[in-house]
């Protein structure tokens, strides 16, 4: 069995674009990830404005980075992190570049490997996964209040510098980061061009449940 930790932001927690409300658990990805792996221990940890490398001013305890620890302790021990943080960041009000979300996604890696290596003796594997390009329509979707149009190409410009992100620190021996483009299978919902329908969250979890499979067979 491995203890597996999702830690996200509304597309984790599973917020429904039709309604603003949460999906049931039947439809979010980490319940599917938990009906797709019974052996296994899945722990939901989405928010929703949960962000990787920025502080908002009026919800500070949004911010990723600073919840983390106490995430991380309380979950432990841990085998495995699900890690889907960066569009939030992408919001007008952070000006952030694709480079700043990233070095967000680093200190977080580091938090995830140092911590919990002190906490239960050993630094769990990790599985980044680049959120979902935005889609066309963002500035006017019901997102349009947080996100202009540049987002969208901002957004496109994550999993490279995530990906070279996983690769540096599996390289470094100090966390083995494997790393998914989550655009590689899903969308975006065309209701608000940000969170996903439940179609995506069976697509995406079907697809990590298959690279946890390939996890526990290495």
């Amino acid at each position: 069995m491995m203890n597996i930790l999702c830690y996200g932001d509304s597309n984790t927690y599973g917020y429904d674009p039709a309604d603003g409300m949460r999906y049931p658990p039947e439809v979010r990805w980490p319940c599917v990830l938990q009906r797709l792996l019974p052996q296994d221990r899945i722990v939901e940890e989405g928010c929703n404005g949960r962000t990787a490398a920025f502080t908002p001013e009026d919800e500070p305890w949004k911010d990723g980075r600073s919840y983390l620890p106490a995430c991380l302790n309380s979950h432990k021990p841990l085998d495995l992190v699900i890690l889907m943080l960066g569009s939030n960041d992408l919001k007008r009000v952070f000006r952030a570049s694709p480079e700043d979300i990233a070095a967000g996604i680093h200190e977080i890696l580091e938090t995830i490997a140092l911590f919990l290596k002190e906490k239960q003796g050993f630094a769990p594997r990790v599985l980044l996964i680049a959120p979902p390009v935005l889609r066309e329509g963002i500035e006017s979707s019901p997102a349009s209040d947080g996100f202009d149009r540049d987002a969208i190409e901002r957004s496109a410009r994550l999993a490279p510098l995530f990906r070279r992100e996983a690769e540096a620190f599996t390289g470094s021996g100090l966390l083995q980061c494997d790393f998914l483009d989550a655009s590689d299978f899903i969308e975006t919902s065309e209701l608000d061009s940000l969170h996903l329908m439940p179609e995506a969250h069976e697509t995406l979890a079907c697809v990590i449940a298959d690279r946890v499979r390939e996890m526990q067979g290495n």
